[in-house]
């Protein structure tokens, strides 16, 4: 087998300090630290600091405001009144999971008699397709809202116009076409009108901001009635889950509907939420981003993944305990599968990059195709290979009638662009900047593969093989005290937009040997030290390193300082992100 080729060292963009740091920190009372890292965000007045280390919801735009959305919280409301039966039809991943939950939850409260349905992953693939809006006429509805998919649904569309049913069509991808979209009585999507201050919104918040203009339909006087209110405090939840695991900007409004979520997240009335956290090992603790990316999201997506997202959907309506622990039982079990399965076709793929050279430094992308990678797997799969060999990857599943593929791209390179380039070769494409699904035939693979390697030659940009850390202050060990570090806490929630703070210290030192840790040794223990103090550190994936640090003297390290509780102690830990042996 091939050696892979030599990863270059990642790159360390230490940001300067800023003049204006002290004013700023003295200003809000904080540290200079956390001044200077709020100024790294471009945050450099005190009063949209303040806001951004203090969420409100009152800050949150008027649900009114959403393109679309009067149009259609007013019909739904007329479906209401007239007892129309409803349909909310979602994606299969978390955003479009949650986006359903939080309709059905509003609409049942009205007393609307509502179904929702949700696409099989393999079976009928992404997006709004013709034979479930047969079923859907078939079953009596005649209004149908889509939640996180539609707005390319052209001929769906009009196929349930045709079946004498209303369309209502809230989605947040981005068009084929801006100028030939489905007919509907109303489109729900942030950015069809660019006057709108939140165009980065997940499918969640958009579902939430409808939900929300429904709820205002039904006021007595200028307040809402016990239960809506409650609807909205719950469906906050629903709507930072989405927001958080769709990976979108986590700036302005976004922010502050993931921030309220996640402290309403814990104490949840919602006996779904509650039996997926307690199924995840995490009663009772602090939960942030991490929590939701990576522990709860993979329960809810291994639905969708390994079998059907309905039964996620399931889990977040349903109001019986019993059945909410064994969903979420049984989702622990199908997440465990599906991180085996990962596990296996990854290192496939990997496998298959180098021995076809597909890692070679001249190489703008990677395109891999196999029968046997379960297509539910694969865009998951296609993440890790990024990870990997930080370049834009497609990794297609070719079992089948039509092979089904998942692509992921790195920042500086518009995958959803790459694939639209290369259409010709395609039966249909989807999604955005950094993620994408497709249809092809399999004998188009090959010359597919080629369009997209020669769009990325013409349009890339940056530099693929350099991991860039973008650390946040050069810092002595005494600089992150614990008073610091919880105040950096105030950041969170971390994600798109608004990158976990990471800082440098130079010319420490070994303070005992490091120690492997971790199942497999694959994770490392140490304790270091400079002429301010010492902490404890630990390096995921960084077991190799052992040798190497038992035989340098100085090295520096860049890491997130956090606060590491046990036993009732807390002290900080940095969590290393990279290490530099001078």
């Amino acid at each position: 087998m091939k050696s892979a080729v030599r990863i270059h060292k990642k790159v360390w963009n230490i940001r300067p300090p800023h003049a204006e740091t002290s004013q700023l920190a003295d200003k809000l009372s904080v540290s200079p630290i956390l001044a200077q890292t709020l100024m790294n965000r471009q945050i450099t007045d005190s009063g949209t600091a303040r806001d951004f280390l203090s969420p409100k919801l009152t800050d949150l735009i008027a649900p009114e405001a959403m393109p679309g959305v009067t149009v259609a919280a007013a019909r739904i409301k007329q479906a209401l009144v007239n007892k129309e039966k409803i349909a909310i039809y979602g994606d299969y991943d978390v955003d479009g999971i949650t986006s359903v939950s939080i309709l059905w939850h509003l609409l049942t409260t009205l007393g609307a008699e509502v179904e929702y349905y949700i696409p099989h992953r393999i079976e009928e693939g992404y997006g709004l397709n013709e034979e479930a809006i047969k079923q859907l006429a078939e079953n009596g509805a005649k209004l149908i809202i889509t939640v996180d998919c539609g707005i390319s649904a052209i001929n769906s569309a009009k196929l349930a116009y045709d079946l004498g049913m209303e369309l209502i069509i809230t989605d947040h991808h981005r068009p084929d076409d801006i100028n030939d979209l489905p007919r509907a009585v109303a489109i729900v999507h942030p950015s069809l009108d660019d006057s709108y201050p939140n165009p980065h919104s997940a499918g969640a918040m958009v579902a939430f901001k409808l939900a929300w203009a429904i709820a205002n339909e039904f006021k007595t006087g200028d307040r809402l009635a016990p239960q809506l209110r409650q609807f909205l405090i719950n469906a906050t939840t629903l709507a930072a889950m989405g927001t958080i695991a769709d990976v979108v900007d986590l700036r302005g409004e976004n922010r502050i509907i993931a921030s309220f979520g996640l402290k309403t997240l814990r104490e949840s009335k919602l006996c779904g939420v509650r039996a997926l956290i307690e199924s995840s090992g995490l009663t009772g603790q602090d939960l942030d981003s991490y929590h939701i990316g990576f522990r709860l999201a993979p329960m809810l997506n291994a639905a969708g993944r390994m079998g059907h997202a309905r039964l996620a959907v399931e889990l977040l309506t349903s109001e019986s305990e019993l059945k909410c622990t064994q969903i979420a039982e049984y989702l622990k079990e199908q997440n465990r599968q599906r991180q085996q399965l990962q596990r296996k076709i990854f290192k496939e793929a990997r496998e298959m990059v180098i021995n076809r050279g597909l890692n070679h430094p001249d190489r703008k992308t990677i395109v891999i195709a196999d029968e046997n990678w379960h297509p539910g797997i694969i865009g998951i799969v296609a993440s890790r290979i990024v990870e990997t060999f930080l370049r834009p990857a497609i990794i297609i599943c070719t079992a089948g009638e039509t092979s089904q593929g998942s692509a992921r791209s790195v920042e500086g390179f518009n995958i959803h662009s790459a694939i639209r380039s290369s259409q010709q070769h395609l039966i249909s494409f989807g999604g955005h900047e950094y993620a994408a699904g497709l249809r092809i035939d399999k004998d188009k693979i090959e010359d597919f593969a080629e369009a997209v390697e020669q769009y990325a030659a013409e349009n890339f940009t940056s530099d693929t093989l350099a991991e860039k850390l973008d650390i946040d202050a050069l810092c002595t060990v005494n600089d992150l005290s614990e008073i610091v570090v919880k105040e950096l806490a105030l950041l969170d929630p971390a994600g798109q937009g608004n990158r976990k703070p990471l800082f440098a210290s130079k010319g420490v030192q070994l303070i005992s040997p490091p120690r492997k840790v971790g199942a497999k040794g694959d994770h490392l223990q140490l304790s270091i030290r400079d002429n301010t103090g010492s902490v404890r550190c630990i390096g995921f994936n960084m077991g190799k390193l052992e040798k190497k640090l038992l035989e340098t003297d100085y090295f520096s390290v860049a890491y997130e300082p956090k606060i590491n509780t046990y036993n009732g102690n807390s002290s900080v830990q940095f969590v290393l992100e990279d290490i530099r042996f001078e």
